[in-house]
């Protein structure tokens, strides 16, 4: 049985999920993809939230929802993972192909978990752009701050075309343009190749070439607000970064000035 038939095969569909069908698939690199599928009716969640996902006869892995919560259909960015009991089989997904979704979307990488402020960073690595592709898409984003730096590094120069192609279509949306309206920046760099940018973000923001890059102030926990998505060793090192800076995690129940996710693919 081919991973096409394991995704479209009639199977009883578990308890707290969804069927749903893909509609788009693109490849990026041998490395990611990204693909849209339809979304349930009633189905709700807030612009950064994750959701579980799986395919019939494997295990059900939490994936970042990338399109925006107004959007009539689901977005997601993955992994290629050989071998991975979920990513080997989704990654050879095509449109007509059947996705279990859940029901519960959830995540800390909201903005009911930042106190207001001026400015929001979104500090992102490889698929960690993810959820800041629904963040910056999201009208309720530009109500609440001033200005969104989106930062995204990568090891590879084609890796880091998704947040570009998310920022052009953010830009060139009917909808979005008014309250993009060069409010939103995207700052990208790559580690193992020649680009105008290279580097790791944590080390372009102690430089402080983040800032002198793009003329803007350097961290201030007082008006910026930060997000943060990507390895557990990118997590690690921004949070120490920022909280050395004086900024505070926040969550659901408590804003603070920075917040971060944990949930990851296979």
């Amino acid at each position: 049985m081919t991973a096409t038939d394991v995704a479209s095969s009639p199977v009883e569909v578990p308890k707290n999920l969804t069927a749903e069908t893909v509609t788009a698939v693109e490849h990026y690199t041998d490395a990611l993809f990204r693909f849209r599928m339809t979304r349930p009716p009633g189905f709700r969640f807030r612009s950064g939230e994750f959701v579980m996902i799986g395919l019939p006869g494997t295990p059900r892995r939490a994936y970042s929802i990338a399109s925006p919560s107004w959007d009539e259909e689901l977005e997601f960015f993955s992994i290629k993972v050989p071998g991975g009991p979920l990513t080997e089989h989704l990654q050879k997904i095509v449109p007509g192909d059947t996705v279990f979704l859940g029901k519960k979307p959830t995540g800390t990488l909201v903005s009911d978990a930042l106190l207001p402020g001026k400015r929001l960073f979104l500090f992102a690595t490889g698929t960690g752009a993810a959820p800041f592709a629904s963040v910056v898409r999201d009208p309720e984003t530009y109500d609440k701050f001033e200005r969104v730096i989106f930062t995204e590094t990568c090891r590879t120069v084609p890796e880091l075309r998704y947040a570009q192609d998310v920022l052009a279509d953010t830009e060139a949306n009917a909808l979005m343009h008014e309250f993009v309206d060069g409010r939103l920046t995207l700052f990208d760099s790559a580690t193992r190749e020649p680009y105008p940018r290279t580097g790791r973000i944590t080390d372009l923001i102690r430089t402080g070439t983040l800032f002198e890059t793009l003329d803007i102030a350097p961290l201030d926990p007082a008006t910026d607000r930060a997000m943060i998505c990507g390895s557990m060793a990118m997590l690690r090192e921004t949070q120490a970064l920022l909280e050395e800076r004086g900024f505070t995690e926040g969550a659901n129940n408590k804003p603070g000035s920075y917040v971060v996710e944990r949930a990851f693919v296979d």
